[in-house]
């Protein structure tokens, strides 16, 4: 089935061009709604939103600025292009700064409105459905528009009548906890706990207790009693984040849960039964955790009753415009700061970025962008150092050290010319040790000989 065309509000008073604009429009698959003053371009509005409003600038009654601030208080993300004369181009050009979409000059190009039109649309905000339909609550603050996203919500809401165990594929930044959350709030467990517990985060030792509980005394440190995430989410739902960085041991123990529906705290002699429902997530591919041994194949079925794959936020690059717009509404309102939207070049930029952390690099993109603005349109300046910033990844500290090492070695050789005795000498290590140093990086001193004439 063909997707709808998409549609667009014409607003102009001159009747000629009002019929010129709107049948190049029609032509190129666009449905078009055309009006001739302000006033009816709003009563439309109130009827029907369009993904794109085109005004004149110049009109008697409400002007196209007037349109678009009152478009704009009740719509922020709906684009707007004006059309104006060319000599209210500085007027047009202020508008930009104020949120508009982009401006078109009178007597207008037939491929630069399509061009605009285009933009505007690919880059746009939500459409009638989305902008009015009221999000229900099961999946709220989930934003998106994207068929594959849509899909994998409608098999959690019907996994959710159940009480199947969930597995959640995706990478990091995906949203997978809220996933979880929609699964919870859909189920008959919505009045109990939703606990979430990141496996990765925790060492083994305090795992076990995080989990099973344990009892005052158990171990050093036991002040007092512990009844555990499993206790504490009897009757509601357990989310168990990360579940393929699980310890071994502790996957044996989990299983024993899972299959006995009981606990027994550390500790203790006696078992507690808990009613849970298991939501499990990972980042990592559990079928080669399974394949090298690092994760028990009768776990793996345990948990993966019903599997959700979450796509990444760069094969859903629709909802960008949409998270972003939702991001910069929330991050503004805890700042208190006056922005009014992303510039047409900066919803680009984010448009089309790699966003390897997904959606939650783009949270981070979009706070940052705020606090350091200092007028109300978002310019892509700052979009593009935040993003970059974003994409460069902090290493484990045993990587940084191990690259630190690798490159003072290599200066030092080529400071000495190879001479492994002088190297040894400035670095303060004896020259055995120099040695294996250079062995566990690979490097030969050899190569760092300068070559005599």
């Amino acid at each position: 089935m063909s997707a709808a065309p998409s549609r667009i509000l014409l607003v102009d008073d001159d009747p000629d061009l009002l019929r010129l604009v709107s049948l190049r429009l029609k032509t190129a698959g666009y449905e078009v709604t055309a009006v001739e003053s302000g006033e009816k371009a709003l009563a439309s509005l109130a009827v029907s939103r369009p993904q794109l409003v085109i005004t004149d600038m110049r009109m008697s009654g409400m002007d196209g600025m007037a349109l678009f601030d009152a478009v704009h208080r009740e719509n922020p993300t709906l684009p707007v292009i004006i059309l104006t004369a060319h000599g209210n181009i500085p007027d047009a050009v202020e508008a930009t700064h104020k949120g508009v979409f982009g401006y078109i000059p009178k007597p207008y190009d037939a491929r630069t409105l399509l061009d605009q039109v285009d933009k505007a649309i690919r880059l746009g905000g939500p459409t009638h459905g989305e902008a009015n339909a009221p999000q229900e609550a099961w999946r709220e603050g989930i934003i998106t528009r994207n068929q594959r996203m849509e899909d994998l919500l409608a098999q959690a809401r019907l996994v959710a009548s159940g009480d199947a165990s969930v597995f959640i594929y995706g990478e990091s930044g995906t949203g997978k906890e809220m996933i979880a959350k929609a699964i919870h709030r859909a189920s008959r467990r919505a009045e109990g706990q939703f606990v979430a517990v990141n496996c990765g985060a925790i060492p083994e030792q305090l795992l076990e207790s995080e989990l099973f509980g344990h009892v005052k005394g158990s171990f050093t440190g036991a002040i007092r009693d512990n009844e555990g995430l499993f206790q504490a989410a009897s009757g509601g739902t357990l989310f168990l984040d990360e579940i393929g960085d699980m310890p071994l041991p502790l996957q044996v123990k989990l299983l024993r849960v899972l299959e006995d529906r009981q606990v027994r705290p550390i500790g203790s002699a006696r078992t507690v039964p808990v009613d849970v429902r298991i939501i499990s997530a990972t980042h990592r591919d559990l079928e080669k955790e399974r394949a090298a041994g690092n994760f028990r194949e009768d776990l793996y079925y345990r948990l993966n009753v019903v599997s959700l794959s979450i796509p990444p936020l760069a094969e859903r690059r629709e909802d960008i415009p949409l998270l972003a717009a939702y991001f910069l509404n929330r991050v503004c309102e805890r700042y208190g700061r006056p922005v009014n939207a992303f510039s047409p070049e900066s919803m680009e930029l984010l448009v089309n970025a790699a966003w390897p952390g997904n959606v939650r690099q783009l949270y981070n993109v979009v706070e940052q962008t705020v606090a350091l603005c200092t007028t109300q349109i978002i310019p892509p300046t700052l979009v593009q150092n935040a993003i970059q910033q974003e994409q460069t990844p902090v290493v484990p500290l045993e990587e940084a050290r191990r690259q630190f090492e690798r490159d003072y070695l290599v200066r030092v050789l080529k400071l000495v010319g190879g001479n492994v005795s002088q190297a040894a000498r400035l670095a303060k290590r004896n020259r055995t040790e120099f040695y294996k140093l250079l062995q566990r990086h690979n490097l030969e001193p050899a190569l760092f000989k300068v070559p005599s004439d």
